[in-house]
């Protein structure tokens, strides 16, 4: 957050985080499973920065952005299980 902060540039980042991804994106790309993945789904986070955690707890708009990272991971675990 601090090299952003200072360059205001475009950064990648890649975690299997989900709090991490809310806390750090713009926009969190959603990838399916599996050695073929696709995007499956692009969603922006539009919350206030400078952010901490903690304020990020405390904002109402977290557990909607939470809950839908959450739904698409369990959707995409259930079509490998069932896939396999």
């Amino acid at each position: 957050m601090e090299i952003w902060q200072r360059t205001r540039v475009t950064a990648i980042c890649v975690t299997h985080d989900v709090d991490e991804a809310i806390l750090l994106a713009d926009r969190v790309v959603m990838m399916t499973n599996g050695p073929r993945a696709r995007i499956g789904n692009i969603m922006p986070v539009d919350l206030p920065r400078p952010r901490t955690r903690t304020a990020l707890l405390e904002h109402p708009k977290y557990y909607d952005y939470r809950e839908e990272l959450m739904t698409f991971l369990e959707e995409h675990e259930r079509q490998q299980i069932t896939a396999a």
